[in-house]
């Protein structure tokens, strides 16, 4: 059904890095939406008015609540579209998560309704009545819900869309909660035992706790996330790949919305190589990057010593020194000057996270201490960073 679904509606489906054809993907997604969640919403408000059951009605209007989200998700998709302009030269991609936290509120607010209405109807119970035409209606509703939640699922991985992402997962929550009101309303078919009160009150907080990790994954890449490692690595080996190019650090991507980064990374040159030879590779790697990843990549060039055999012992010296104290540190941009009586060893150290300013300091202590014991004229000029890559 789902592949059937994108070939009928989605124009250009397999060309799933193209603005256009994401927003179409989100359309045609927060259409089905819409339209299943109005649908359950009508049978299972029916439902809960027919049994008088406030957990029914509370999954009702939770589907309710979906189809005013699949709603947000269709505006949010539509100006995600949106092309650049002079106001936002990034587009405006972004508006894609901040319909997701829309959504997220939606969801908390729908669950947090229904746990006022579920603790009255403990404190004030009333009686239900059972009919097996319910607990068919709502097991439907579980197979409708559970294929929307596979359908969005699908499309969110395709095209890397969090609102849709966000939708699989309300979706699946929404199957959870309404598998509980059968349960309730079994229970009261067969013992006469009335706990739809205190379903209605787990329905809430499942449906409440979906909503907050809806925000949390939204807001994170609006606050900033690190790249995924598996990204970070195909850029890093796709730009040391070039000849001419003897390694790299320093990548950072910024993401305006699904399919809408940029990233800038330093690529370390030989130091003996015409500036202009390495600036024809360096653009020749944008324009690939481009093509490649979809991504806006900035190569600052770094120049490295390659041929001078003091430069690379002292180098290799540093490394040692390094791995011995943590292996996950490391260091670039290392330069040399030689005199008489003293050596400056210039140099960038990458260190963990976790790192503090005292554990930093300690550090930079720590291996200035070791690289004097092996070579008094030393004297280490260090600069510490956390770095914005992958920690390994």
């Amino acid at each position: 059904m789902t592949e059937f679904l994108i070939r009928r509606f989605v124009k250009d489906y397999e060309n799933t890095e193209d603005t256009q054809v994401r927003t179409r993907y989100g359309l045609m997604a927060s259409i089905v939406g819409i339209c299943c969640n109005v649908v359950l919403f009508c049978a299972k408000l029916f439902t809960g008015m027919l049994i008088n059951s406030v957990s029914v009605m509370a999954d009702a209007f939770n589907n309710l609540s979906d189809a005013a989200s699949s709603i947000v998700g269709f505006v949010g998709v539509k100006m995600a579209g949106k092309p650049a302009d002079e106001d936002h030269p990034f587009g405006h991609g972004r508006v894609e998560y901040i319909s997701a936290f829309i959504v997220a509120f939606l969801v908390i607010q729908v669950g947090f309704s229904f746990l006022k209405s579920s603790i009255e109807k403990i404190i004030h119970p009333e009686e239900m009545t059972f009919q097996a035409v319910s607990v068919a209606i709502l097991l439907l509703s579980v197979c409708v819900k559970l294929w929307m939640a596979l359908f969005n699922n699908h499309l969110g991985k395709r095209i890397h869309s969090a609102v849709l992402k966000a939708t699989a997962a309300d979706s699946l929550g929404d199957v959870i909660t309404t598998s509980a009101t059968i349960l309730s309303i079994l229970v009261y078919g067969i013992w006469r035992l009335n706990i739809d009160g205190i379903i209605g009150i787990a329905v809430s907080v499942i449906v409440m706790w979906a909503g907050v990790k809806i925000a949390k994954d939204t807001l994170t890449p609006l606050i900033g996330e690190p790249i995924d490692p598996k990204l970070y690595d195909e850029i890093t080996e796709f730009v040391e790949s070039y000849d001419g190019i003897k390694g790299s650090h320093d990548l950072i991507v910024h993401n305006y919305g699904p399919s809408r980064s940029m990233a800038s990374i330093h690529a370390e040159v030989p130091n003996d190589v015409n500036i202009e030879v390495s600036h024809e590779i360096i653009d020749a790697i944008e324009r690939e990057a481009v093509k490649k990843f979809g991504i806006f990549l900035v190569i600052h060039m770094d120049p490295v010593e390659t041929k001078d055999s003091r430069v690379m012992e002292f180098g290799c010296m540093l490394e040692n020194v390094l791995q011995e104290i943590d292996s996950r540190i490391s260091f670039h941009d290392f330069r040399m000057v030689e005199g008489s009586n003293q050596i400056n060893l210039i140099f960038d150290l990458v260190v963990p996270r976790e790192y503090d300013k005292k554990k930093t300091d300690w550090l930079k202590e720590e291996v200035t201490k070791k690289v004097t014991e092996i070579d008094k004229r030393c004297c280490l000029v260090i600069t510490a960073e956390s770095g914005f890559g992958v920690e390994k």
